[in-house]
């Protein structure tokens, strides 16, 4: 079977599964194409994304270019000969130009059973939404978001041991091998594109600061699903005493308290127990600012509260 040029186009730690699994396949990876470095953490030191250091490990050309319609970097793209594009959460829309240079367009892993979830975030979106069941979609690229025709789709059940982070790993995974399997059919002949269904569409747009923000009148249970969505990072978080506190493991429990929600029920050797709007929140492994992620039974011992008193903004 004839091989194919494949440009990869992806950025973060989930697209290298999949770029790792195209290096170890018969198609050569001719380029990876990634977001610019940028700063992170407390030092905001500038770092490279990870899907361009699996590539220099590897010695692919990188592409980092600051606007995709630059047309040096389309000429550079064309210059490659590619005969297939791989999207995998490069984190910006292609423009009809680089759709159509590749030779049999551009394929994309997503991180959901389309139509759910299109967008930036359908892994927290799929936690937080209390689905039971997720997946990887492999579709055919087009200029809307999320838009294109399905090739394949696997499923994954969630789990509720599952966080943001291992969820997205599993996926990530899984998205590798079913993108093996869509290039292969493509290859044959045998996989057919099918539209996307017009009804379940749903949106999960980038988390921001207030999605992580727990609010403390609503259920307990729903506090819990943020909480695992969106840990390890960015971390759901309230406040204690004007001071921000990370909450990365909890549990819902039932209860008949009367407290305003956000008020403190327990704290102690018992742990440390919240009202919400409906329900109780044991809290189980929480980090105070400026501090290390700590049980919440080490955390009381030096940072003791006391029933009644309040988390959250007044």
């Amino acid at each position: 079977m004839k091989t194919w040029r494949i440009v990869f186009m992806g950025t973060p730690a989930f697209a290298c599964a999949s770029l790792e699994a195209l290096l170890a396949g018969r198609d050569p990876v001719v380029a990876v194409v990634c977001q610019p470095d940028r700063p992170r953490g407390r030092g905001l030191d500038v770092v490279a994304p990870e899907s361009k250091r699996l590539a220099e490990r590897h010695g692919i050309p990188v592409l980092q270019p600051a606007r995709l319609r630059d047309p040096a970097f389309q000429d550079e793209l064309r210059a490659l000969a590619p005969t297939l594009g791989v999207v995998a959460a490069y984190g910006r829309i292609l423009p009809r130009e680089v759709l159509d240079l590749p030779s049999h367009g551009c394929i994309n892993v997503h991180a959901s059973l389309l139509p759910r979830h299109r967008g930036a975030a359908p892994v927290q979106w799929s936690l937080m939404s209390g689905d039971e069941l997720t997946g990887v979609t492999i579709m055919r690229m087009n200029e809307e978001l999320d838009a294109g025709d399905i090739l394949l789709q696997r499923p994954l059940p969630i789990r509720p041991e599952h966080t943001g982070g291992t969820l997205l790993t599993q996926l990530s995974v899984l998205g590798a091998k079913a993108l093996l399997e869509a290039i292969e059919g493509l290859k044959a002949g045998r996989l057919q594109a099918c539209p996307q269904p017009t009804t379940g569409v749903t949106f999960a747009p980038r988390i921001e600061r207030a999605h992580c923000r727990l609010d403390w009148a609503r259920k307990a249970a729903d506090l819990e699903r943020q909480i695992r969505a969106l840990a390890p990072a960015p971390s759901a978080f309230t406040t204690v005493r004007g001071k921000l506190l990370k909450v990365h493991r909890a549990r819902a429990e039932s209860g008949s308290e009367t407290a305003p929600p956000g008020t403190v029920l327990h704290a102690g050797l018992e742990g440390l127990v919240v009202e919400t709007g409906e329900g109780s929140l044991r809290l189980l492994e929480v980090q105070l600012e400026g501090r290390r992620t700590l049980p919440v039974t080490a955390f009381l011992a030096g940072f003791p509260l006391s029933p009644g008193s309040c988390l959250g903004d007044p």
